[in-house]
């Protein structure tokens, strides 16, 4: 059993629990990180779109994109690529991890398969983007962070 056998699955049912609430209706300033991209939302994020219409929810960016971010815990190019493609930019925060569900080097590669920071260097961003990804979203969803920094003058 390794880390990764579980998490995927529960955040994927995390932002599907998100999105048949209305629990940002109810608090709007609670803001939820759903870790390792969202699970498969970026995937099925054409289906997410779809059930909030059939269920009479307001359009995501509406309804989640105020409230749900993701990270970047994602373990190879193709999935940041897709989870920077689906989900606006201001949504994605970096992360990396502290205890790899999988720490080995990935064959093809010849890298660490958690070795995060490498895919968003990769990706199709703009120098603007990436340090949305690497430090501007954190600062924003964490308010309090911001401000210790800037006591620092950092």
């Amino acid at each position: 059993h390794t880390t990764g056998s579980h998490y995927l699955n529960a955040d994927t049912t995390a932002f599907m629990q998100c999105l048949t609430s209305d629990l940002f209706k109810d608090f709007p300033t609670l803001k939820f990180l759903i870790p390792h991209g969202g699970g498969a939302v970026p995937y099925h994020w054409g289906r997410f779109r779809g059930l909030a219409q059939e269920m009479k929810k307001p359009l995501l960016k509406d309804h989640l994109l105020n409230n749900i971010f993701f990270d970047t815990c994602v373990y190879h190019q193709p999935g940041i690529d897709l989870l920077t493609k689906v989900i606006p930019v201001d949504n994605v925060l970096f992360a990396s991890e502290m205890i790899g569900a999988v720490r080995g080097i990935d064959p093809e590669t010849g890298h660490y398969y958690d070795d995060t920071k490498r895919y968003i260097e990769a990706a199709a961003l703009s120098p603007e983007e990436r340090h949305q990804i690497y430090e501007g979203n954190a600062r924003r969803v964490y308010p309090r962070l911001d401000a210790a920094l800037n006591a620092k003058g950092l």
